[in-house]
C-alpha cells in the first residue's frame, strides 16, 4: 500500500521534465516563426502565459505577465489592470510557485544547464540575496515605469529592456538570425543584455537556478502566495522521523520539515523523492492537522 502512495505521490515528480518540456512548447507554439523572423501577433497575444516567456519571442503563444504589467504600467492612460492583478491572484492561490517549477520555460532553462556536468555550488550561504528579486519587482516593474515617463507620459518596460535575459535568449538572438535589418539594428543595449545572458548560464551551470532565487520578479509575485496557495507541500508528522534528508536535498535552501511552504519552495518534489519514510506529498485545498507549517 505504501509503495502505491509512493508512486502516485511521486507522479508529478517523476515527470516533471516532460511537463516542463510540454509547458514550453505549448507556450511558444508558433515554431515556424523562429525561421521568418517574425513576431506571431494574433489575438491570442493579448492573454498571460503563467511564466517568463518574452512576448518579442517569434514563437511565443502568449503575452508574458511581467511584460504586460509593465505595459499597463508604463502607458500614457496609465489604468489599474485588474485583469493582470487577478491573473497574479488566481494562479498564485490556485498554485503558488508550482508554476516555477514546472510550467516556466526559463526555469526548465535553468534546470538543463545545471544538469551539464561540473563542480555545482551550494547558495545555502547567499540567503540574503533572495530578497534582491523583491526589490527589482518594486524598482523595475512598478516603480521606474510608472515615474520615469517621456514627453508623452509613457515610461520604459525597464526590467524586460534593461534585465530580463529571456527576451534576447527567445526574442533578439532568433531574430536577428533570420532578419537582417534587425542584426543592422542591434547596438550597446543588446550587448549589455546578451552579457547578462551569458552571466546567468554560466551561473546556471554552477548554481541552481539562479535567476529564480536572486532575480526573477514573477517567482517573486508567485512567492507571495506560497503560503497561502491550494497547493502545498504536506509533511506528516507522524511519518517523519527528522532525518532531515528532504532539506539537505532541497536545492532552494529550504528548510522541508519546518517551512515546507517557505516563499522560495518551487514543488520541484526532491525532498519527496528521498523522504524515507514517504511522510512528504502534494496536497490540493486546506490544510489538516498533520501538516507541519509555519512553526
Amino acid at each position: 500500500m505504501d509503495k502505491k502512495m509512493k508512486s502516485n505521490k511521486n507522479f508529478l515528480v517523476r515527470f516533471r521534465g516532460w511537463i516542463q518540456a510540454a509547458a514550453t512548447l505549448l507556450t511558444n507554439l508558433h515554431i515556424p516563426n523562429l525561421f521568418k523572423g517574425k513576431l506571431y501577433q494574433g489575438k491570442a497575444k493579448t492573454i498571460c502565459v503563467p511564466g517568463l516567456n518574452c512576448y518579442s519571442c517569434p514563437a511565443a503563444t502568449g503575452a508574458c505577465p511581467i511584460g504586460a504589467f509593465q505595459a499597463v504600467v508604463g502607458s500614457s492612460k496609465f489604468k489599474f489592470t485588474y485583469y493582470i492583478t487577478g491573473f497574479f491572484i488566481l494562479l498564485g492561490v490556485l498554485l503558488g510557485r508550482f508554476i516555477c517549477g514546472f510550467l516556466c520555460p526559463f526555469g526548465w532553462f535553468q534546470d538543463l544547464l545545471h544538469k551539464i556536468p561540473g563542480k555545482k555550488l551550494s547558495t545555502a550561504k547567499l540567503k540574503p540575496l533572495r530578497y534582491l528579486k523583491y526589490l527589482i519587482l518594486a524598482v523595475f516593474v512598478i516603480l521606474l515605469p510608472a515615474l520615469v515617463t517621456n514627453s508623452l507620459g509613457m515610461g520604459d518596460p525597464f526590467f524586460c529592456k534593461y534585465i530580463c535575459p529571456q527576451g534576447v535568449l527567445e526574442g533578439a538572438i532568433p531574430l536577428s538570425l533570420v532578419n537582417s535589418g534587425i542584426r543592422a539594428a542591434l547596438g550597446h543595449l543588446f550587448t549589455f543584455k546578451f552579457a547578462i545572458l551569458v552571466l546567468v548560464i554560466l551561473l546556471s551551470i554552477l548554481f541552481y537556478r539562479p535567476f529564480c532565487k536572486w532575480i526573477c520578479p514573477l517567482g517573486a509575485v508567485y512567492s507571495l502566495f506560497n503560503r497561502v496557495s491550494f497547493l502545498k507541500l504536506q509533511v506528516d508528522s507522524e511519518k517523519c522521523v527528522g532525518c532531515q534528508k528532504c532539506s539537505h536535498a532541497c536545492k532552494m535552501d529550504v528548510n522541508v520539515t519546518d517551512t515546507p511552504n517557505h516563499p522560495e519552495c518551487i514543488r520541484c518534489g526532491a525532498c519527496m523523492k528521498v523522504c524515507p519514510t514517504n511522510a512528504i506529498c502534494y496536497h490540493y485545498g486546506f490544510s489538516n492537522k498533520k501538516q507541519a507549517d509555519n512553526k
